[in-house]
């Protein structure tokens, strides 16, 4: 598999790999990251066909989706981290 570009965007690293008739978009976003496989075939076969493929809706619904990992994420450590005992002080008069 090799790099054969990456596709601007101001909030995402987007990467394009090629591996024989295959190509792998990924998405980077902070700790999450999305890899989409598509087949090579007629009509896409470059970087600039990825990146008429890879369009703003695409891009909002992987957006959409890193939104969900996050979610999943805050009550993965919610569970696993106990609840922060309150301190709880003299009631001064």
């Amino acid at each position: 598999m090799r790099i054969i570009g990456y596709i601007d965007h101001p909030e995402l690293k987007i990467t394009v790999f090629k591996m024989d008739d295959k190509f792998s978009v990924k998405f980077e976003n902070g700790f999450f990251e999305q890899t989409f496989k598509i087949r090579s075939i007629d009509g896409l076969s470059t970087l600039e066909d990825i990146g008429k493929l890879v369009d703003q809706d695409y891009i909002n619904s992987v957006s959409g989706i890193f939104s969900q990992m996050e979610l999943i994420r805050q009550e993965a450590f919610r569970r696993f981290l106990p609840p922060e005992e309150k301190e709880e002080f003299e009631t001064i008069i």
